[in-house]
């Protein structure tokens, strides 16, 4: 749309635009289309656009074939967007982006990000849009240069910040090109500049604590011209020792650390789990046979490789708000790593029975001691991986504190969350847990209210019925 159609459409619609609410109406074509050419836009993609305004992009995306959810704060914008393109492939959602859930995402098998990000509110926006764990595959976004600088900072610049080390930690960012404040109308007192966010694999990165690494970053940036040895002190007794390990200048600032050397830090802090520790190759399983009859008993290598039956727990843990936890498993176990899973699982070892795993496994993955109950009972299958599972559930009125010997990630979702993730994208879990899940979602098709589970005795547990 020109500049004389964004005026005569704005006039008629009766929108003055609002500084505040961001409101620079996009009038060069060619910007748009390549905009959206950027994002490599096809028929299977699910693409959220946030404020689209008058719908520059809004109009490219559709001629690219894909679903397009457009969030429109401005109710006569969004009024507008619906009478102008008749087409069932767009949803028009007039509420303020930073009330959107985007979790709800992951029904969605490839979904992306595009949009003209309000200057004042784009720092919240990419927390909200881009946490993790995150749906998005890919983000093209315009945004205020200086923010767009920021983003895609490398070391040892003066852009490089916090803020840079926190997005890039899961993304990898790519500053497109500036884009002149004359493309919009009204004018921006500021240039604007065209980013990509892309997800790294997860491997990219090593292993790492995210809590003390992203603590360690905000003091380290807290005063820049300070070196890190006075900021961060009291987090290690020989400062030129760590220096020298990280192979750094002892009197580095804190630009002047790349995100590894951030990372080898924390690490150098306190050092993750190594696997040799974590693993227990000689731990025995029982062995049984198609009714859940203990026949003998095996090593955990030899009951995996020669895929024999035998028994393991799988636990649900929802907190106040009715939703559950998901871990993402370590990146060095030997079933399925970095795939998510139940809230704690693991095998019954041998002399124990289902109840007393369950209770050891929550201890030992979560560190909490809970009332559970038992809630299903799975039959060994493949899509079990060979295990008899008894599941349970429990609410925490807390917090939970994961072990990382065992788990990577975590975060609580909706069970409506769950649902739609794991039809869009059940190659994101481990296949016991679809399982689970489905026996769950059998029992419990609609959200509870509450959750009160019953205390359950080592002398309630069966060895073959629940």
């Amino acid at each position: 749309m020109k500049t004389s159609g964004i005026r005569s459409t704005l006039k008629e619609i009766g929108v003055s635009p609002v500084k505040t609410l961001g409101q620079n109406f996009l009038h060069d074509q060619n910007l748009a289309r390549w905009i959206v050419d950027q994002a490599q836009i096809t028929g299977q993609d699910y693409v959220v656009e946030i404020g689209p305004g008058l719908g520059a992009l809004t109009k490219f995306l559709l001629e690219a074939g894909a679903r397009v959810l457009a969030i429109e704060k401005d109710a006569r914008l969004a009024n507008f967007l619906r009478g102008h393109f008749d087409t069932e492939r767009l949803e028009i959602l007039n509420i303020d982006a930073l009330q959107f859930d985007p979790r709800i995402l992951f029904a969605h098998r490839s979904v992306k990000l595009i949009g003209n990000l309000p200057y004042n509110i784009s720092s919240p926006l990419l927390s909200t849009f881009l946490r993790y764990p995150s749906p998005i595959s890919l983000s093209v976004l315009m945004l205020q240069k200086e923010m767009a600088m920021r983003l895609s900072a490398a070391p040892r610049t003066r852009d490089y910040g916090a803020l840079t080390l926190r997005v890039q930690l899961h993304r990898r960012v790519k500053y497109l090109r500036s884009v002149p404040a004359t493309v919009f109308l009204p004018r921006p007192d500021v240039d604007s500049a065209v980013i990509r966010l892309e997800p790294r694999d997860p491997n990219e990165m090593p292993a790492r604590n995210d809590e003390l690494l992203l603590k360690l970053i905000r003091i380290g940036f807290s005063q820049r011209r300070k070196q890190l040895r006075k900021l961060l002190r009291e987090h290690t007794t020989d400062w030129d020792a760590l220096a020298s390990a990280l192979d750094i200048n002892p009197n580095a600032r804190a630009e002047e650390l790349s995100l590894l050397q951030w990372i080898a830090f924390a690490n150098y802090i306190t050092p993750p789990p190594r696997q040799e520790t974590c693993s227990t190759p000689d731990e025995r399983f029982p062995v049984v046979d198609e009714d859940d009859r203990i026949c003998g008993e095996a090593k955990r290598a030899e009951v995996h490789g020669n895929n024999l039956r035998h028994r393991a727990v799988h636990i649900l843990i929802f907190n106040q708000a009715g939703e559950v936890y998901l871990q993402q498993r370590s990146r060095g176990k030997d079933l399925h790593p970095l795939k998510w899973d139940s809230s704690a699982a693991g095998h019954v070892t041998v002399g124990e029975n289902y109840n007393e795993t369950a209770r050891r496994e929550l201890q030992e993955e979560l560190g909490v001691n809970l009332p559970l109950e038992k809630i299903f009972r799975l039959t060994a299958s493949p899509r079990t991986d060979h295990e008899f599972i008894c599941g349970y559930r429990g609410v925490v009125p807390g917090e939970v504190f994961p072990n990382k010997c065992e788990i990577e990630n975590g975060a609580f979702l909706a069970p409506a969350v769950i649902d739609g993730w794991t039809s869009a994208r059940p190659d994101n879990f481990a296949p016991g847990f679809l399982e689970c899940w489905k026996a769950y979602r059998k029992m419990y098709p609609e959200p509870e209210k509450s959750i009160r589970p019953e205390t359950f005795s080592a002398a309630s547990d069966a060895a073959s019925t629940v």
